[in-house]
């Protein structure tokens, strides 16, 4: 099941490839067994600050934010950051398993967070540690290309773009150049995904006494505007994320049945594509309605990276497919190019009796290896 890593190791080290791995699924069942919803991380991050410790690293942390450097910081050179997060929703009432206790079957592990995203978290953290010099038995090698800096980052609140997440880390740290982000993706590089706006609208109108025909029906007056986000079709298409759409997601009006509602509230949900910054397309929803449409926040951008980058071109020399991703990462917090690559199925997100597959993280080990060595 893992001979993938023959690749990476010679066959005299065979052993101590199989024990990352082995390393790797018993840290991700310590994750799972503790509970990291969202705001609630401090345990998980306490697991991770624990780890590197105990690989000879010197992690440093902020709230439930961790994170260690390669030895040998020079910032002539250019820096990769290795980005996972720690945190997870909360588990939907349809589980058949119990989400808080890691379960093998197979080679499928269960368990909440499994593959969002603790199989790409526990890679990447393996990844890190053969590439700085130390093996599973804790010796020093000589791995890591002299050409980068290295980062691991274990972040937090990534599923709900707190606060206190990665945006309260990334000041700490030295200029990066670039990010790998451990998403699901099966591991093919997401070399685009589509950034989140949320608008709160109002269609104004004026109460009256619906018997007598009065007033000024604010669900009327919000019709053309519905319509509008509807059918629009913003010009600019991207190659990898297509185009711009929007959604009108929760309608609330009126107060009872004899009362001419005289205000109609909406909310859309707008997913933009690397063509378009939010500012911009909320300008031209302001030009385009006649409703009041407030944006909730303007932060949570669409992110991309060249495909000529030179990492993107060694994924595709290893035979990878970049493709554009529907959802929401921190890449849209991070100001430096990024890319999602990491083991699992984003489709097993957020859905009862997540699983990932060892083998998968077994085969993330070496592609993340082979990508960057």
């Amino acid at each position: 099941m893992f001979c993938s890593l023959n690749r990476t190791f010679d066959p005299d080290m065979k052993d101590e490839g199989m024990k990352y791995i082995q390393d790797a699924e018993d840290l991700l069942q310590r994750l799972i067994a503790t509970p990291s919803v969202s705001r609630e991380e401090a345990a998980a991050a306490d697991i991770i600050e624990e780890t590197l410790r105990s690989y000879g690293d010197e992690p440093q942390r902020k709230g439930n934010n961790v994170w260690a450097m390669a030895p040998d910081y020079d910032e002539n050179r250019p820096t990769v950051l290795l980005n996972a997060h720690i945190d997870t929703v909360k588990p939907v009432s349809s589980w058949t398993r119990a989400p808080f206790t890691p379960t093998l079957e197979g080679d499928r592990l269960y368990g909440l967070g499994s593959n969002d995203c603790g199989g790409g978290l526990v890679s990447l953290l393996q990844v890190f540690r053969i590439l700085t010099h130390r093996n599973a038995a804790g010796m020093p090698r000589t791995s890591l290309p002299s050409s980068f800096n290295l980062i691991y980052l274990a972040s937090c609140e990534e599923e709900v773009s707190g606060p206190n997440g990665i945006v309260l880390a990334l000041p700490e740290l030295p200029k990066v150049d670039v990010a790998i982000v451990g998403e699901p993706t099966g591991m093919q590089p997401a070399v685009a995904e589509k950034g989140l706006m949320v608008l709160d609208v109002v269609a104004h109108g004026k109460s009256g006494h619906a018997a007598r025909d009065e007033g000024v029906n604010a669900i009327y007056e919000a019709l053309d505007d519905l319509t509008w986000f509807r059918s629009y079709q913003f010009e600019r298409i991207s190659d990898f994320l297509g185009p711009t759409k929007m959604q009108v997601t929760v309608i609330n009006a009126g107060t009872q049945h004899n009362v001419v509602p005289d205000e109609c509230r909406m909310v859309v949900d707008v997913r933009t594509n690397e063509l378009y910054s939010n500012e911009e397309v909320f300008n031209i929803i302001k030009q385009h309605t006649h409703s009041e449409v407030t944006a909730r926040s303007f932060r949570l951008s669409s992110s991309h990276i060249d495909i000529e980058h030179p990492l993107i071109q060694r994924c595709v020399a290893l035979g990878l497919t970049p493709f554009g991703s529907p959802t929401l990462s921190d890449q849209a917090l991070m100001p430096f190019p990024s890319f999602k690559l990491g083991p699992g199925n984003s489709a097993r997100s957020h859905s009862a009796d997540e699983y990932i597959g060892i083998s998968e993280i077994a085969q993330a080990i070496d592609l993340y290896l082979q990508i960057l060595q």
